[in-house]
């Protein structure tokens, strides 16, 4: 079975820093390309960030560029997310998930694997 935990979301400032993991178990992590989305009250899935270990695969979104960073522990089955320079509108459940595609370029509702949310806020 396939399992994504998603974790370190919280509250903080404007300005603050939180970093995000995505421990996967149940696939073989070196072939997928794994990521983060996000979902802001009211609105759809963004696509975060992105990386895959097998070929070299990044993405940001807009929201994303210039302020965090993802990065991947393949002994640890990790894929990190560093938000740096919160901002009240970054305000959104973000979810992992995973895929063998392009996965930041793919609808998050039908991606192969999907981990629960972890909520960050963060307050003007």
């Amino acid at each position: 079975e396939v399992q994504l935990q998603a974790s370190g979301g919280g509250l903080v400032q404007a300005g603050g820093s939180l970093r995000l993991s995505c421990v996967a178990s149940g696939l073989a992590f070196d072939e997928y390309v794994i990521g983060w989305f996000r979902q802001a009250p009211g609105k759809g899935y963004e696509a975060v960030a992105c990386i895959g270990n097998d070929n070299g695969y990044l993405y940001y979104g807009d929201s994303a560029k210039g302020r965090f960073a993802i990065s991947s522990d393949n002994a640890k089955n990790t894929v990190y997310l560093e938000l740096n320079s919160l901002k009240p509108e970054d305000t959104a459940v973000y979810y992992c998930a995973a895929d063998l595609v392009d996965l930041c370029n793919s609808d998050y509702e039908v991606v192969s694997y999907q981990g629960q949310g972890t909520q960050v806020t963060v307050s003007s």
